[in-house]
């Protein structure tokens, strides 16, 4: 790949980090902030860096024996507050392997900055899917003080894989004021670090904020294809609208000539829909997608598949 076509590979993949999900065959590209990305011929490099656990722990606030969530929704609807999504993979030491039936406990303060001490509301349990994801939709942890100082907004995550040791750690947000003055929040360097686990939020087109952070943590897991990004090959450069309804239409491009489909998975990675499956020149396509009226709402990964590899995903939601 010459210089031109990397750089301008690069600038895509920073300019549309949050609506590109890699889920079946290859790293999430946004792992955080501070983590660097470079692309090239054959593969994909990502920074690996072990996932680290935070000062605080688990803080004074934890309640054991949360429920799990249901569709995704760790947060009521009618729950005050921004809505936030943040969803990623679970990864060895090594980012060779993702992990699967990965155990996510999360739990964080509501808008008012105010924990549910008697009950479980903001509080759940997820498991990563067969290919290492999980996703969850809440509201934006609200601020609360810690002695003479605002703690910033954060969400707790428990994280156990099959047979290996829990962390405990907080994940927080870019941008936030209070990080630099948050004794957890502020360090850079050591056994807590939290550099790798301050996230850009980025709001989608339903006004809601996205993020995205995947997690590196000692575990066993199914091979990843670190040399299985091909954006060389092709790329879905919109789907909308997102959410949507009745329809939605994706916008593609195929740069070699190549059998291409186009499918659609669930958060389970089962196959939804094949929308569109030919020999397709090289050139800008379209498509429009009507899905069933009883496909159930939620999240969707539009994948395009070129010569049987997948290639390019995008996520898209189900209102």
């Amino acid at each position: 790949m010459n210089k031109n076509i990397k750089d301008n590979r690069r600038q895509f993949l920073k300019n549309t980090s949050l609506s590109l999900l890699s889920v079946a065959v290859f790293p999430t590209i946004l792992k955080s902030e501070n983590s660097t990305v470079s692309l090239s011929k054959n593969n994909f490099v990502v920074d690996c860096d072990e996932s680290t656990e935070d000062l605080y722990g688990q803080g004074p606030f934890y309640t054991a024996n949360a429920p799990s969530i249901q569709n995704n929704q760790l947060a009521d609807i009618s729950e005050e507050g921004t809505r936030i999504i943040i969803s990623g993979l679970v990864y060895n030491l090594e980012c060779s392997e993702v992990i699967p039936n990965t155990e996510i406990d999360i739990w964080h303060a509501n808008d008012a900055g105010g924990y549910d001490n008697l009950g479980y509301n903001l509080r759940g349990k997820t498991t990563t899917n067969s290919q290492g994801f999980y996703v969850f939709e809440s509201i934006k942890p609200g601020l609360y003080l810690n002695g003479a100082t605002f703690r910033p907004s954060h969400i707790h995550f428990k994280i156990t894989p099959p047979g290996f040791n829990t962390l405990i750690t907080q994940l927080y947000f870019h941008g936030d004021p209070y990080i630099p003055t948050d004794a957890a929040a502020s360090i850079t360097s050591g056994a807590f670090d939290a550099t790798n686990r301050i996230i850009p939020l980025v709001s989608n087109s339903n006004g809601d904020l996205e993020g995205t952070w995947d997690i590196v943590i000692d575990g066993n897991g199914v091979p990843v294809g670190i040399n299985n990004i091909h954006l060389d090959k092709g790329i879905i450069y919109s789907a909308s609208p997102n959410p949507f309804a009745g329809h939605i239409e994706i916008n593609y491009g195929v740069f070699q000539k190549a059998k291409v489909a186009i499918t659609v998975y669930n958060t389970s990675g089962q196959i939804v829909a094949t929308i569109d499956e030919r020999m397709l020149d090289p050139e800008k396509y379209s498509v429009l997608w009507r899905p069933h009226r009883n496909l159930p709402k939620g999240y969707y990964f539009i994948s395009i598949i070129i010569n049987d590899l997948q290639v390019h995903y995008l996520k898209v939601i189900r209102q």
